[in-house]
């Protein structure tokens, strides 16, 4: 190994060693390099999801969510160390990155999905409270997988699991619509 090389390989290790200590008490985990802030992203659609059923006119709030980037929800809160947890985000190992970015799409995609049956179910309270019901529970069950690789943990789900929640959302195509 030529001394450049030697170099290029220590300074990636200490510039993550660095950040690692910069993350100490900062509500990021050292490990995985992520913060569990990210997640009031979809506790809000749950939280929004959960009052649909008595509420109809949430739906219209509902449905103004949007799934948004780890970075952008940090730009746009309030979180004291917002700068730090983007750049903690960017230099998270990947056997935490992965799962977690894969997880993240997957929510966003179940999230579009959901909306797109529970509005064909307005108007039917039984059919409506329970397409809400499943939605919440399947998206909890993806933030725990996500939560558990923010903090530090490699949780995975099987591909028949991930099948099972995607496939109780796919949601035929309108005729002539």
């Amino acid at each position: 190994m030529t001394p450049e090389a030697a170099i290029a390989a220590i300074e990636p290790a200490s510039e993550l060693a660095a950040i690692r200590t910069r993350v100490q008490g900062k509500n990021i985990n050292p490990d995985s390099l992520l913060a569990t802030d990210y997640l009031n992203h979809f506790n809000e659609i749950i939280m929004l999801l959960g009052m649909i059923p008595d509420m109809p006119e949430c739906l219209e709030d509902a449905k103004a969510w949007a799934p948004k980037a780890y970075a952008q929800h940090f730009r746009d809160s309030n979180f004291a160390d917002k700068e730090l947890a983007i750049l903690a985000y960017e230099h998270s190992p990947p056997e935490f990155r992965r799962p977690f970015d894969q997880t993240v799409a997957l929510m966003n995609e179940l999230v579009a999905r959901g909306m797109r049956q529970i509005q064909t179910y307005v108007g039917k309270p039984y059919e409506l409270a329970g397409s809400v019901r499943m939605l919440s529970q399947n998206l909890q069950l993806l933030m725990d997988v996500t939560a558990a690789a923010i903090n530090g943990r490699t949780a995975v789900m099987a591909q028949a699991e991930i099948d099972q929640i995607m496939g109780s959302f796919d949601v035929p195509a309108l005729v002539g619509g």
